[in-house]
């Protein structure tokens, strides 16, 4: 059974199916504490959630007739059963992507036969986080995943850099930079990549913070 904050359909707000349709599964429960986060609701361990069966989540996804599913959280991977519901899910037609803090590890997932895509954050300076990035996972990456940076400051900017030069992350995957909300301007970063000739490196904003109430949630 998977504790589920909340399931939606709405589009994807970022990553790499910005503005398409999706399911989405929000799990109750992190491992991390960002400053910035927005879904901190979600993992507090008091959440009201519903328990629901990995068939369950599948005949909910299959009958909105939408093929993209995002399980999301808190972190999506502290679900000891994850592989059997994204095993499931695949194999009923659907797209899957797991959206996760970048803390913990991917491999198992990463090496099925139905494999997931992967959305992996990188946690910079002004997340109070960043001790906690797994590294080792981009081990793991290919150019169905994407890894996102938010950044609050033009620091973590630079940090950003050093991390995408170090692993070869445009090599390997998409990247993505998007602004902590209301912290940091999107032209910020837009001067920033376009003075450092940053490549195949994407400005991304969060689409679901300007179509509707960045604090709303179901979106």
């Amino acid at each position: 059974m998977f504790q589920v904050a909340e399931k939606f359909v709405s589009i994807n707000g970022e990553s790499i199916r910005a503005g398409e349709p999706a399911v989405f599964i929000r799990f109750r429960g992190c491992n991390l504490c960002c400053g910035y986060c927005d879904t901190k609701w979600a993992n507090a361990p008091d959440c009201p959630v519903t328990e629901i069966s990995a068939e369950d989540i599948v005949r909910y996804a299959c009958g909105t007739g939408i093929i993209n599913v995002t399980l999301t959280g808190g972190e999506p991977l502290l679900q000891k059963d994850l592989p059997e519901l994204t095993d499931a899910l695949i194999s009923a037609g659907r797209r899957v992507e797991i959206e996760t803090n970048g803390s913990l590890p991917i491999e198992e997932l990463a090496c099925r036969e139905k494999r997931p895509a992967f959305t992996l954050d990188y946690k910079l300076p002004f997340s109070g986080m960043e001790s906690s990035m797994l590294t080792d996972n981009y081990r793991f990456l290919t150019d169905a995943d994407a890894v996102k940076f938010v950044a609050g400051s033009r620091e973590d900017l630079h940090r950003a850099d050093d991390i995408i030069r170090e692993f070869s992350l445009a090599e390997k995957c998409r990247v993505f930079i998007s602004p902590v909300f209301g912290k940091l301007r999107p032209d910020e970063i837009v001067d920033h990549i376009l003075a450092n000739r940053m490549n195949d490196i994407k400005v991304q904003l969060q689409l679901h913070k300007f179509i509707w109430d960045p604090d709303m949630r179901g979106v």
